[in-house]
């Protein structure tokens, strides 16, 4: 028998039979697989509904709290495909179940998903396809616009949720993204806060659109924050941003300002030819490297005095002008210096919603722009990053007693 006749045969049936007999065999395992589960959820039901009446079905029991009115049929997606639920009713009790609960948990997530993907970009019949592959449920457009809405008004109360407690340090920055505008691309300013509470956890506490980082914009942040209930700052970190040193004091004005580190040295780069970029910046790294504030700004004034010598005139204004206001983290507890002086921990966020913005291009308007954001904010929220200690509290304690004792002293 030559090559051709074995593919056509194989144990003495043509191929492409076996290949059909495979899917049905395929076909029938899955059907088993989807039976096994639908039948092992409803006797998971069963069981519930026995223990709420102490006693199973048509038991007679001194003990037996309720009895069965029947069921109704509810549907639900699983892995193995759509099962049906058959939910016993009671006569008097109400009957709440663990399974019906994770299921409205799983709804909430789909929806979710929904909506990112449709805010990422993706087309509703790219979503309705997605949907059909993932879950065996495709979705029409109404039903996408009305989750649209729905999430929007969850993460609109977010945004405006009141502040409670203190939050001694707060990071302040913007990013920018584009949109649309009668057929135009114009920015749009989206502003992020986040903050340190009184046991040491990082939180998110505003995103709002502005439009542009300018004083107005800063000002009505800031107004944002402090009409939720923001207090206890003492330090907030960000960059030199237009207008927004002025807006803390006058919303803030027992906090201060740390100019960010990083931000600061880019500022004094571009001044500086290529050749001594490296030179300059380990001379800049060298102020940050003291051991307190006052051989820090000792340090400043050689690093100026330095770049004159080099004939770097602008660099040393720049130093001269800003060293100072990169030192501020060193007035609080040293244990807090690395995770004070620069705005690290919000650029890494933003660098995410960078990540997933891009995908998007250009927004269709700024409210659309503002609601992604705000949503992987969120979702940021709820992960390790927000329920990791960040930073022992208990040393701003004894640092602010040390200063008070000394200073009543």
């Amino acid at each position: 028998m030559d090559k051709t006749s074995q593919e056509k045969t194989l144990e003495g049936k043509p191929a492409n039979i076996i290949r059909i007999d495979e899917g049905v065999v395929k076909k029938h395992l899955h059907e088993m697989v989807r039976g096994t589960v639908e039948e092992t959820l409803n006797m998971m039901l069963d069981a519930e509904a026995d223990r709420l009446c102490q006693a199973k079905r048509y038991e007679r029991s001194e003990k037996r709290a309720d009895t069965r009115a029947g069921h109704y049929t509810r549907a639900l997606q699983t892995q193995a495909g759509e099962v049906e639920l058959e939910v016993p009713k009671l006569r008097t009790l109400r009957f709440e179940t663990a399974i019906i609960e994770r299921y409205k948990r799983r709804e909430s997530s789909v929806e979710e998903a929904l909506i990112e993907m449709y805010l990422a970009g993706v087309s509703v019949r790219r979503v309705e396809d997605i949907t059909q592959a993932l879950w065996g449920t495709r979705v029409s457009p109404s039903t996408v616009s009305d989750l649209n809405q729905k999430i929007y008004a969850q993460i609109e109360a977010w945004r405006n949720r009141p502040i409670e407690g203190e939050y001694a340090y707060g990071y302040l920055d913007g990013l920018w993204l584009k949109r649309s505008w009668g057929g135009e691309v114009k920015n749009v300013a989206v502003l992020i806060a986040i903050g340190v509470s009184a046991e040491g956890y990082r939180e998110v506490l505003a995103v709002c659109e502005g439009c542009k980082e300018d004083k107005a914009s800063w000002t009505q942040f800031l107004r944002h924050l402090k009409d939720r209930g923001l207090t206890g700052v003492r330090l907030v970190i960000s960059d030199k941003c237009l207008g927004l040193v002025e807006s803390v004091g006058e919303f803030f004005p027992e906090a201060r300002w740390q100019r960010c580190v990083v931000h600061f040295y880019r500022n004094v780069w571009p001044m500086v030819p290529k050749g001594k970029v490296r030179e300059v910046a380990a001379m800049l790294k060298a102020i940050h490297a003291q051991e307190d504030l006052a051989a820090a700004l000792e340090k400043a004034r050689a690093v100026e005095r330095k770049l004159r010598e080099m004939k770097l005139g602008q660099a040393a204004d720049l130093v001269a002008q800003g060293a100072e206001e990169s030192l501020e983290y060193m007035k609080f507890p040293r244990e807090h210096w690395t995770r004070l002086r620069t705005n690290n921990p919000l650029e890494r966020i933003i660098r995410e919603i960078r990540r997933r913005t891009r995908v998007v291009g250009n927004f269709p308007d700024g409210d659309s722009a503002l609601m992604l954001v705000a949503a992987r904010l969120r979702h940021v929220a709820g992960t390790k990053w927000g329920t990791r200690r960040y930073l022992d509290m208990a040393r701003l304690k004894e640092h602010l007693m040390s200063n008070a004792t000394q200073t009543a002293a």
